[in-house]
């Protein structure tokens, strides 16, 4: 079942985003007097198509990609035989160069819009609720990695590459994409410089345990039978000491007692205003039988937009999202970062999605993933949208229009780049999930 859900999820999110794709380029060609001979929801054959005017619709069995047709014009169907012709006035390549990039950006713009939208719907319903990284008064835990990096328990994080992040779950994206350059922490009441050197993002990526929010050990419930019920401990009670020395953070008692399992401890605890010395059995694990009382000292905010609020704080999302997906796609070509062994296919885009149904997190999802397809899309790479703009530039700055035969080999290289750079993303997804 929580199979299906993903799958019916990754299926909704995808046909949204190519219809919306598809229909930025439908839009322009139409307003612009070009026929759109097909309109193609994913590709391989159509399982169910119908027309509409000179346009035949349909859906096919690939639930990746898809396309719009526009007459005259040399794209991913490789159809030339109307090229043989003298231009007709319906088609693209008829149309001045500036109406050619309108229709080659409308389906980027599209996406860029429907981000925009999800974003402002996501702001108005929702809002944006985060852990306040600002208010973290006691800092953060980090695991050998951190501490080889140059981080130390007890550090707040100020500025990560000259900006300061609030929200806590951005902390480790930023530091993984702004490489090479340097985080300011707060450590005993002074500012220390971290360097963050050039490294591989994807053992990075991997430390789920990186950073942690430190919170003082306090006792939100015992267990029965367990030796912290045997010493008395209760709810609310705060640990502050280990025999006879200050303690009083749970990271650090972790070590402690599984250092002493099977044995009995001395502990103080703060129970209102005095401190009680307690002795509690450790058991064979290194567990005394307490619940976290983690939440009480992890500051979780929501802030709330009015509806000529969200839609600035959508903008901004949609930048936000964009400029962090553009770094990314620079680490990927710097073979240190090894950032190319993160690419994935739709098996990875179908596994963000969650087991159950949120509509908060899919409509995330699809933003982000909108957002996704904009950039993909604007790269100056042949068959993608950024490679028809390209030539379309250089046709407004040299006033000399490529040839069909250079817009053909183009087109066929760009194919080739593309269904390589597919089998590898789905070569990666295939790895990743058989665990090899």
């Amino acid at each position: 079942m929580d199979i299906a859900i993903k799958i019916i999820q990754f299926i909704l999110s995808f046909t949204l985003l190519v219809l919306v794709h598809e229909f930025g380029h439908f839009f322009f060609a139409k307003l612009f007097g070009v026929r759109v001979e097909q309109f193609r929801i994913f590709f391989g054959k159509a399982w169910v198509k119908w027309h509409w005017g000179e346009t035949e619709f349909g859906i096919g069995w690939l639930p990746f990609g898809g396309y719009a047709k526009l007459s005259g014009m040399v794209d991913e169907s490789m159809d030339t035989e109307a090229l043989a012709s003298e231009p007709k006035e319906w088609e693209f390549r008829s149309k001045p160069a500036w109406q050619r990039l309108l229709m080659m950006l409308g389906g980027v713009m599209m996406n860029a819009v429907l981000a925009f939208a999800i974003y402002v719907g996501i702001s108005l319903r929702w809002g944006d609720t985060y852990i306040s990284n600002s208010e973290m008064p006691y800092g953060y835990v980090f695991n050998d990695y951190g501490h080889q990096m140059g981080f130390r328990d007890g550090d707040k994080i100020l500025s990560i590459g000259g900006e300061s992040v609030e929200d806590f779950a951005k902390i480790m994206t930023s530091l993984a994409i702004e490489n090479d350059k340097t985080t300011i922490v707060e450590r005993g009441g002074e500012q220390v410089v971290i360097a963050i050197p050039t490294q591989s993002v994807m053992d990075f990526v991997e430390q789920t345990d990186f950073i942690t929010p430190r919170v003082p050990f306090e006792v939100a419930g015992v267990v029965e039978g367990s030796g912290a019920e045997k010493a008395g401990l209760q709810a609310g009670d705060r640990f502050v000491a280990f025999e006879g020395e200050r303690t009083e953070f749970f990271d650090q008692y972790s070590p402690l007692l599984t250092a002493h399992a099977g044995k009995v401890v001395n502990v103080g605890v703060q129970r209102g205003d005095e401190v009680v010395d307690v002795a509690v059995e450790v058991d064979a694990n290194g567990k005394i039988g307490v619940g976290l009382n983690s939440a009480k000292y992890i500051p979780i905010r929501t802030r709330t937009y009015n509806f000529w609020q969200a839609i600035p704080r959508g903008a901004q999302r949609v930048g936000e999202e964009m400029s962090d997906y553009w770094k990314q796609l620079k680490m990927i070509v710097q073979p240190k970062t090894e950032m190319y062994k993160a690419l994935g296919g739709p098996i990875a885009i179908g596994q963000i999605f969650p087991n159950t149904w949120n509509w908060e997190h899919f409509w995330k999802i699809t933003a982000l993933l909108s957002v996704i397809f904009a950039v993909m899309n604007v790269l100056p790479i042949p068959a993608l949208d950024g490679g028809h703009v390209l030539f379309l530039l250089i046709e407004v700055i040299t006033r000399r229009k490529p040839s069909d035969k250079v817009l053909m080999w183009a087109q066929m290289i760009g194919m080739m780049l593309l269904f390589a750079l597919m089998f590898y993303a789905t070569f990666n997804d295939i790895t990743r999930l058989f665990g090899r």
